[in-house]
């Protein structure tokens, strides 16, 4: 069912968790035809007029908390001496612990969605093999990357079109610049 696009509308959908993209048909010169329609993905879209396109653009995406959610881990490297040797701790906690060096510290963004442990496996210990987890830095926080879930690609116009239009601004400034010069 084809809907006009209403306040009340797109607020119902979100309510009702319903995914919906808005609808512009256009003609075979890229004009709109008629007004912009909210369909959701049981709506059959409507049919665009021979030459012309459909243009779409997602207002209502359903996802799963987890899916923008990632942890931050710090990743820790060993401080070494001169001679390359890792250097211990002396005192407390970190007797004969191998002391982090700030220079070396980096941060991995694991997706919620995946483990720790086979990420850290996989992903930091076969560049640096003496790295370890600093689990006391960790933090959990959610991104939502818009252009990666809304950004809908349009191709560029035919470069028959763009000549055709340059030819015709050529030829109006031209016009312009002659009825200047009279």
């Amino acid at each position: 069912m084809q809907r006009p696009v209403e306040s009340a509308t797109v607020t119902r959908l979100f309510g009702d968790f319903t995914e919906a993209e808005m609808v512009t048909v256009l003609d075979a010169q890229g004009q709109p035809v008629g007004e912009p329609q909210l369909i959701t993905n049981t709506d059959t879209p409507p049919k665009p007029p021979e030459g012309g396109r459909l243009k779409r653009v997602p207002i209502a995406r359903i996802f799963r908390n987890e899916e923008f959610g990632y942890t931050t881990l710090t990743v820790e490297r060993p401080q070494r001496d001169e001679h390359g040797n890792v250097v211990l701790g002396l005192k407390g906690k970190q007797k004969g612990k191998p002391q982090p060096d700030s220079a070396l510290r980096d941060t991995e963004n694991v997706p919620l969605t995946e483990d720790i442990a086979a990420y850290f496996q996989r992903e930091v210990l076969p560049h640096a093999p003496d790295a370890w987890i600093d689990e006391d830095k960790s933090k959990v926080g959610y991104e939502i990357p818009f252009n990666r879930h809304f950004y809908v690609f349009e191709p560029p116009r035919s470069l028959h079109a763009i000549d055709e239009e340059l030819k015709t601004v050529s030829a109006n400034i031209v016009r312009m610049l002659g009825e200047l010069a009279e």
